[in-house]
């Protein structure tokens, strides 16, 4: 007795069948795997600002002084004569910066608006606007690069910059950004935060011989710190106020 051999039409149609149901797994294996990269970019980018949103609203509900340390992790305030005001330099100049931070100054002819409060070491401005912020009331709170570093030194800057949002309130003229190795020498040793502010010697009085830049180094981040000197120092008591 022989055996029948399968017809080869069968066969074929056999082998067909089974070339396209592995091209359907696979093709179902490449489909889900680009749905899960896409759900993953789609995911990351929404991360951040979410994550960022979810940082400044735990600081809603609390003060600006019971942000970071108490304020005896700030020495006491040191002033000296300034100079620079109205001295506005072209932006291409590179400014020779004497202090770390600076409190005064030749500055560039612009400055920075009032909505952005906090910068990084990616996105801040020329020191010469800045000067010029200072010239224009502003506190400015500097961090080294160790702070830099410290994630929670930089949430706790966050929650300062949220506290100083807006840009109705003048008083709220406030911004914080960083000092690095390359704008100057080091804050003094032990010291990673700096307040600095172009004081005219009193609210109300214009008298460019009473013109001082004011500094104060702080340890630690300290909202207490900050918000005793902005009072000590308010926008008022600066060359030029009134320009936002």
């Amino acid at each position: 007795m022989t055996s029948q051999k399968p017809d080869r039409r069968q066969q074929v149609d056999a082998i067909r069948a089974s070339t396209r149901s592995a091209d359907r797994r696979r093709n179902f294996l490449i489909v889900g795997a680009c749905l899960l990269v896409a759900l993953a970019i789609i995911g990351g980018a929404a991360y951040g600002p979410i994550k960022a949103r979810l940082e400044d609203g735990k600081w809603d509900k609390v003060a600006l002084k019971d942000i970071g340390a108490p304020a005896s992790a700030c020495g006491k305030i040191t002033t000296k004569p300034a100079t620079g005001n109205q001295e506005h330099v072209d932006e291409n100049t590179v400014l020779t910066i004497d202090d770390a931070p600076p409190a005064f100054g030749a500055h560039y002819p612009n400055w920075e608006g009032m909505e952005r409060k906090l910068y990084t070491t990616d996105d801040r401005p020329p020191l010469g606007r800045l000067l010029h912020n200072l010239e224009h009331g502003y506190t400015i709170l500097w961090y080294d690069e160790t702070a830099a570093k410290n994630a929670e030194q930089m949430d706790q800057i966050r929650g300062l910059a949220k506290k100083n949002a807006g840009t109705d309130n003048l008083r709220l003229k406030f911004k914080a950004a960083p000092w690095t190795s390359e704008d100057g020498k080091a804050f003094p040793e032990g010291q990673h935060i700096a307040l600095t502010h172009w004081s005219v010697g009193g609210v109300g009085d214009g008298s460019t011989g009473k013109q001082v830049g004011a500094w104060q180094y702080c340890s630690k981040v300290s909202g207490a710190a900050l918000a005793e000197f902005m009072e000590k120092y308010p926008y008022m008591d600066s060359p030029e106020p009134g320009v936002v």
